[in-house]
């Protein structure tokens, strides 16, 4: 099955319906790649000291480089792409709300052999989800061309409605190929893995995950920006962050206050454990779904 391709004007709910269907779609020029020119540029000292994997899935010949909102103001731009966020609520509507997963720039060097075929979601300790169910909405952002010969991501499109801990290589796989500034979007029950760079150039791409809010984090968020640069942030990126309930009973801050209280030093909203209308019709949904089945 090919990777289907959309342009930078399709609609969220467009994009989410072949997500839905496939697990992938690469939308082509979403981003100027001026933009993505400007986020290496603010990476490069970074980047510049970060060291290649110690094992074969993190890549011996490749680098990741996190934490993108402390160190990339132009990367905050990009996390924020209303086609990108609108098509992952969308796709993780079933949640309540969804945040902030990881920001890495992964730049596979030349001579790097393929990564393993698995999935995203065996980051959260390999718990089974149920088939169907996405935890997870993931973007690649084509920093140069993406091409088979220079590692482009491989991935199994319908892969997501497969059954769990299967195996499979490269063979099984086809590439994401696709021009600077275009966006792969895929969710976290694809299977899928990095290309082997037989170029004599580093394939760059810029790795930004989004998961519903009632699971932890692959990068630490508090932690990998610092109260004082969080401090100079807008709110709904904050909230994107996760200071912000993840949902009803879920994320507060001691005496039951909004979490983002803690980076405004204000008291202006109700001390409570969150939108109790908001989790009565969560329940409701839930219970018209499964009496459904």
């Amino acid at each position: 099955m090919p990777i289907e391709h959309l342009p930078a004007t399709a609609d969220p709910e467009a994009l989410a319906d072949v997500l839905k269907r496939d697990g992938c779609v690469v939308i082509d020029r979403l981003a100027n790649p001026a933009q993505l020119d400007q986020v290496r540029e603010e990476l490069a000292p970074y980047t510049a000291t970060t060291n290649q994997g110690v094992d074969e899935f993190s890549g011996k010949e490749t680098k990741r480089t996190g934490a993108l909102i402390a160190r990339s103001p132009t990367a905050r731009e990009i996390i924020m792409n209303p086609t990108v966020r609108g098509t992952v609520k969308n796709v993780l509507a079933h949640a309540t709300s969804y945040h902030l997963h990881l920001t890495q720039v992964i730049a596979i060097g030349p001579g790097e052999t393929e990564q393993v075929i698995h999935r995203d979601q065996w980051a959260f300790d390999f718990f089974p989800f149920p088939n169907g169910y996405e935890v997870q909405c993931n973007t690649i952002w084509a920093m140069d061309d993406f091409t088979e010969e220079n590692g482009a991501t491989r991935v199994i499109p319908g892969s997501h409605h497969y059954e769990d801990r299967k195996e499979f290589t490269i063979a099984d796989t086809v590439p994401a190929e696709m021009e600077k500034g275009s966006a792969l979007l895929y969710t976290g029950a694809l299977y899928h893995g990095g290309g082997p760079n037989r170029s004599t150039g580093v394939r760059r791409g810029l790795n930004i995950t989004y998961a519903v809010s009632w699971l932890r984090q692959e990068e630490n968020q508090y932690l990998s920006c610092s109260l004082e640069t969080a401090r100079e942030l807008d709110d709904e990126l904050l909230r994107l962050m996760g200071y912000a309930r993840g949902a009803y009973a879920l994320g507060y801050i001691d005496d039951l206050r909004d979490p983002l209280q803690a980076i405004r030093g204000r008291d202006d909203s109700p001390e409570a454990f969150g939108d109790l209308a908001q989790a009565e019709r969560q329940i409701r949904s839930s219970q018209e779904q499964f009496a459904g089945q």
